[in-house]
């Protein structure tokens, strides 16, 4: 299988449309598996870039729109629709091209990785000095106990916070002490999108203005009558965080824009950080214009490599 990885706004998803749609003419098919947690979400399309279905070009696209905005993400739920869905394709001869850029989510679909329970009374703990405080103290205390993580969170992010500091309470391990050496579940080849951060930073703002033209407001507005304000994970979403915040009275609506571009950029190098941990990445330049080409190159090598283990 293929995964295409990357920070937001690298030309991640066209990427993927192209190599499914020539992968697919060359075998037995070929279909994308999202691996932003965002776009799981129903509704939430103008502020999570989701393709629209021209924008797919026929490749279909499976976990798209299945979460209700109220719905709280659980990676480990993720896990178990996606490793169904490759396994599925996979058994049927297609090729599964996984693209997205939550970092763990990505490795949830194809690494051997298992995820600590919860404890309910932990969590109320934790959850309830979030609505209390904040998340500021929490990411405090989480860069005092488990630095790697605390750099890999946003600090606005209180639910990945508190998820974390739980593991921490769970286990008595910092909370990527869990996630184990990249050992991949699936033969894959995995494909980073390459941008420089000056031009990353520029898209960035580019992409922001056009959500804002395309109804980003609007979409907003239209997913607080359907609870939006109430989801911990979809409210804290980029973009409709700030635009939330706006319609609250909060902020002005240019400073909500302008925060939104700043949120995504501190977040983008945060994906960049993530995925440049992992070995296993071939970057391409976004820009190359042989990139499909190349794409091509790597999985034709793979396929015909010797296989081990």
């Amino acid at each position: 299988m293929i995964a295409v990885v990357g920070a937001t706004a690298a030309g991640k998803s066209d990427l993927a449309v192209e190599l499914a749609l020539r992968l697919g003419a060359a075998s037995g098919g070929a279909e994308i598996i999202n691996a932003d947690s965002m776009q799981l979400y129903r509704g939430m399309d103008i502020g999570t870039a989701k393709l629209d279905p021209g924008e797919r070009r026929g490749v279909p696209h499976h976990l798209l729109d299945i979460w209700d905005v109220t719905r709280t993400a659980n990676v480990a739920e993720y896990q178990e629709l996606a490793r169904t869905r490759i396994d599925g394709l996979r058994r049927r001869g297609a090729a599964p091209v996984l693209v997205g850029g939550s970092g763990l989510y990505v490795r949830a679909a194809l690494d051997e990785l298992d995820f600590p329970g919860t404890d309910p009374a932990i969590r109320a703990r934790l959850e309830a000095e979030l609505d209390d405080r904040g998340p500021a103290p929490l990411h405090a205390r989480l860069a005092e106990r488990d630095p790697r993580a605390a750099e890999a969170i946003l600090p606005g992010n209180g639910r990945r916070i508190v998820r974390a500091l739980e593991v921490i309470e769970l286990t008595g391990r910092p909370f990527t002490a869990t996630l184990p050496e990249h050992t991949s579940r699936y033969p894959c080849v995995q494909i980073g999108v390459r941008v420089p951060r000056p031009e990353l930073d520029a898209r960035i703002e580019v992409r922001v203005e056009r959500m804002w033209r395309a109804g980003l407001v609007e979409e907003v507005r239209a997913l607080r009558e359907r609870g939006l304000a109430d989801g911990r994970t979809a409210s804290r979403a980029l973009g409709y965080a700030q635009v939330l915040r706006y319609l609250e009275g909060e902020w002005d609506e240019e400073q909500a824009r302008a925060e939104t571009v700043r949120a995504t950029r501190r977040f983008a190098r945060r994906q960049e950080s993530w995925f440049r941990r992992d070995p296993r990445v071939h970057w391409l330049d976004h820009d190359d214009p042989e990139l499909v080409e190349h794409a091509l190159e790597l999985i034709r090598a793979a396929e015909a490599a010797p296989r081990t283990g």
